[in-house]
């Protein structure tokens, strides 16, 4: 029998979804072309959380069949619905002729063309997200009738972890249509044997003056009000843990404010350093400096944190808050990490502390542990989940 055909309709090229792509198609005996609705990722674009213009430097669209359909959209962006309008990607579609859709999110005018599409030519279809209700409920209402019918309306539909699939199951999927596909990461890139991320680690801790007795708390990511960056840096200057250090990677509206606070409190250079954004072949050197990875975030848009499959897939432990998605997957408290209430600054101190702690008793079981769990997460456990959910959909 042949492979099935299957379109996978996604806004922009990622460094995280790409490399599983390109992954499928080389080892998941599927026929897949992906159809992409902006060029964000490999064109140089705005970051409007990050405040800087950039693309990424890893090589997004090598291995596996694409196509871009043209945005028409007068400002192309996946900050509101009108900002992915695709008029031509129906027509590319039926040119394809896919067994089934692999719909990437629901929240933008041209998913809704394509299911409108779909369900008139009975082309099932697989949907993926990733959402939760951590720290919130969801819509009531029309709008939460509305989803409510969008949602019965897929074939079937793929969960990253618990969180995820606890929304899904709130929104009236029922079990029998939802499958396990987890969040993942490159391997390929985040391997920390690779000797070019030991030598740009070593050459970053040189440049920093980072003895070899320092140990590292790292935060990476977006410096904006809903990661609580400045929560961390407060509990770390209450701390002062000795011959620890804190380095901030990344950029953003909360950056400059962190500074200041840094300098005010006499850690500026010192035990509080700052990187700029690192972009993604940059990043594994990054975590080889960490003995810690902290992701404290409040924001119900941290709807995962793949920046946890990331360190922990370089060996660095994390401690994140309860918000954080992956958290019940991949961080058990005390076990593969930390755990603190995302509304609780003073517990994200006393957790940090414990995190110190642990980590001089026992950091090496702790890691082993992160390691063992973060196994479990990778491209081919995901394939074999997106495969069960596309033969449910066919058999419908």
């Amino acid at each position: 029998m042949p492979s099935p055909r299957l379109a996978i309709v996604v806004s922009h090229p990622t460094q995280y979804y790409s490399p599983w792509f390109r992954w499928m198609a080389q080892n998941g005996g599927l026929s897949l072309r992906v159809f992409y609705l902006w060029d964000a990722g490999v064109t140089p674009k705005l970051d409007p959380r990050f405040g800087r213009t950039f693309a990424w430097d890893v090589d997004l669209l090598f291995g596996y069949e694409h196509e871009f359909v043209a945005n028409t959209a007068k400002a192309p962006t996946t900050e509101r619905f009108s900002g992915l309008q695709n008029p031509g990607l129906t027509r590319r579609l039926a040119r394809w002729k896919p067994d089934a859709i692999l719909l990437f999110g629901y929240a933008y005018r041209s998913h809704l063309h394509v299911l409108w599409w779909a369900w008139r030519t009975r082309t099932p279809v697989v949907f993926r997200g990733d959402s939760h209700v951590l720290g919130r409920t969801l819509a009531t209402g029309l709008k939460g009738k509305a989803m409510r019918a969008l949602f019965r309306r897929f074939a079937s539909v793929t969960f990253v972890g618990e969180a995820n699939r606890d929304y899904f199951l709130e929104l009236g999927v029922p079990e029998s249509r939802l499958f396990f596909a987890p969040h993942c990461v490159d391997r390929g890139l985040f391997d920390p044997e690779l000797p070019v991320h030991r030598e740009r680690a070593d050459a970053l801790r040189t440049h920093l003056r980072l003895t070899p007795d320092l140990r590292v708390v790292l935060f990476a990511g977006k410096l904006v009000p809903s990661k609580q960056p400045r929560a961390l840096l407060d509990a770390f200057i209450a701390s002062a843990p000795l011959n620890v250090v804190l380095i901030f990677v990344g950029d953003g509206e909360d950056k400059a404010a962190l500074e200041a606070r840094a300098a005010t409190a006499g850690c500026m250079d010192r035990t509080v350093f700052f990187l700029p954004f690192s972009n993604q072949s940059e990043m594994p050197s990054r975590y080889l400096l960490a003995s810690l990875f902290v992701l404290p975030s409040r924001g119900v848009y941290e709807t995962w944190g793949l920046a946890v499959n990331e360190a922990m897939e370089m060996n660095v432990p994390c401690l994140v808050s309860d918000r954080v998605g992956c958290q019940r997957d991949l961080v058990t408290d005390g076990e593969t990490g930390w755990v603190f209430p995302a509304e609780d600054t003073l517990a994200l101190r006393a957790t940090l502390e414990r995190a110190m702690s642990d980590l001089s008793l026992r950091g090496k079981e702790i890691r082993a542990k992160a390691k063992a769990r973060i196994s479990l997460y990778r491209y081919d456990r995901a394939t074999a989940g997106l495969q069960l959910a596309l033969q449910s959909a066919l058999a419908r």
